[in-house]
């Protein structure tokens, strides 16, 4: 029976590169695989098929034989000087790890183990600050627990006047393979965990780590205007590196404290002001807090609570620039408690006088009694 062209078998063009190969195989090795077809000899064929024409093609003296002589450049009973490539060669295991390695854990063993330099991890630290230091900015020093590069065998991890040694397990390439029926399947070595390298004389410091943790101080600048959520970039103050990796990064994040007086939402501020019944009746004025100092604030009379009174650029400037907020103050009217006799008598003289006026002194009690009547004269039947 005659052979199948290996581009068609593939379904690439004969310019395909070796990615497209890898690519074209893997969807055919994983649809006509033995195990996943068991006793279906049309799919064993075609597995064969899938096999041979990916050994060759991704051979580049094969490729090239087959390219000008096809079938008879690599095929030994045809007089071809490439070699054979049938479903049983030795390298069907090399040709499926190759594949499949990237699904079970790396690449060939052949290709080195992973570096042992890695970079250092990120930190994150959460600074409180109260709504003052938030809104002008500070500096503030803080100690942050860290893994450090170990002094003693600056970030080795074997014991000074050793080095690590060639990993006797993977023999350096820092994967080890296990062949699993047609599977030959790649995994991280177990004793150096990737690196090709073990250390028999650990440091006694570190105890073959690199690293030790450590507290480390550091001048924290925040800018004015944070807020809570914010964070403020500290690079090279995380983790140190694995064998001389570069350090990670440090992020602070900003928590800005409740206040006594304020709340904050985004570049404004609010505050409640609390005003005697007398003052919201009869208008005044008043001095009240902002993060600048003090200011008078005008209370017309008949106030109600509720009202806000707006103080414009009272608020805070925001970290990202920008013009500042305003300070919104809501006013509050206080019910006066634990009156006196003759306080007593006069409030009871205001209140018959103004049962006596009319509705013109409490226009929203009026207006709400109303609608209560209303409500149950529509209640009837």
């Amino acid at each position: 029976m005659a052979k199948r062209d290996f581009y068609e078998v593939l379904g690439v063009e004969r310019g395909a590169s070796e990615a497209e190969l890898k690519k074209a195989y893997r969807r055919l090795a994983m649809k006509y695989h033995p195990d996943r077809n068991p006793d279906d000899e049309s799919a064993i064929e075609k597995f064969k098929e899938a096999n041979e024409a990916y050994e060759v093609l991704t051979d580049a003296q094969k490729r090239a034989a087959y390219d000008q002589y096809g079938h008879a450049g690599v095929d030994p009973n045809m007089g071809g000087g490439a070699g054979g490539a049938g479903f049983g060669g030795g390298n069907f295991s090399d040709i499926f790890g190759d594949v499949f390695g990237d699904i079970f854990g790396g690449g060939g063993g052949g290709r080195g183990g992973r570096s042992s330099v890695q970079r250092g991890s990120d930190l994150r630290y959460t600074l409180e600050l109260d709504l003052e230091e938030a809104v002008r900015g500070t500096t503030v020093t803080i100690r942050v627990p860290t893994l450090a590069e170990c002094g003693t065998c600056d970030g080795s991890g074997a014991k000074k006047g050793t080095t690590p040694v060639t990993c006797t397990t993977c023999g350096g390439h820092g994967q080890v393979r296990m062949q699993q029926g047609f599977f030959s399947v790649q995994q991280t070595c177990p004793r150096c965990h990737g690196t090709g390298k073990m250390i028999t004389d650990p440091c006694n410091t570190c105890h073959g780590h690199g690293r030790v943790e450590e507290q480390k101080t550091l001048s924290v600048k925040v800018p004015a205007g944070v807020d809570t959520g914010d964070r403020i970039r500290l690079a090279g103050e995380g983790e140190a590196g694995v064998h001389g990796g570069p350090a990670g990064d440090l992020y602070v994040v900003v928590s800005v404290r409740e206040h006594k007086i304020f709340q904050r939402d985004g570049k404004n501020l609010f505050c409640e002001v609390p005003i005697s019944f007398a003052d919201a009746a009869l208008g005044g004025e008043l001095e009240v807090p902002t993060l600048d100092g003090r200011v008078k604030l005008k209370i017309p009379d008949g106030a109600q609570t509720g009202k806000l009174f707006r103080l414009r650029g009272k608020g805070v400037t925001p970290v990202r620039g920008g013009s500042a907020g305003d300070l919104l103050c809501k006013v509050v009217v206080e019910t006066p408690v634990n009156l006196t006799k003759r306080q007593r008598e006069l409030i009871q003289e205001l209140r018959e006088t103004l049962q006596e006026e009319g509705s013109n002194q409490s226009p929203r009690a009026e207006s709400w009694f109303d609608g209560v009547k209303n409500f149950f004269e529509d209640m009837k039947f």
